[in-house]
């Protein structure tokens, strides 16, 4: 499959990352699959809190580094993974993705690096940060399959958070 780069756009501040992606998870629903990737300290906790409080969730979101994932309740069942400490692929066979999907919105920081058992309806969000202090550029990307699909949600988000 070829990857397609739906909208870029930036941000000048954590603050603006997380509204964008609050705008995001306002559209999201129940099997949606949003990927993650950047460096570190690219702003990809930032990305996930955002869509959480989108979806409804009022509790603190923290990065599950650690725990590998996070379940919290809001409007949807949010799923938060960090996948950066597993060592190979079938680690994610502990992680039972498919009863995750079926069950809320699930994103994946670092996902990256499991794309091979992942479903290729999934939007993927590259953060990069700038020269800028605190600016972001990120790139909504998404199999061309499935561009269709995500390619009003991203437009809707990006044009409500700049309007």
């Amino acid at each position: 499959m070829f990857s397609v780069v739906l909208q870029s756009t930036t941000t000048s501040t954590p603050a603006e990352t997380i509204a964008l992606a609050h705008a995001v998870g306002r559209r999201l629903q129940t099997g949606d699959l949003v990927v993650l990737t950047g460096d570190l300290g690219a702003g990809k906790t930032h990305f996930a809190k955002g869509i959480a409080t989108g979806l409804g969730v009022t509790e603190p979101v923290t990065s599950p580094t650690f725990a590998l994932h996070q379940r919290y309740e809001g409007n949807e069942i949010f799923h938060h993974l960090d996948v950066y400490r597993l060592e190979d692929l079938a680690e994610t066979l502990d992680l039972d993705l498919p009863e995750l999907l079926e069950s809320g919105v699930t994103v994946i920081e670092w996902g990256d690096s499991i794309t091979d058992v992942l479903p290729t309806d999934r939007l993927t969000v590259r953060l990069e940060m700038t020269d800028v202090d605190d600016e972001r550029s990120l790139w909504f990307e998404v199999d061309q399959e499935n561009e269709n699909r995500w390619r009003e949600l991203v437009h809707e988000a990006i044009v409500e958070v700049t309007a």
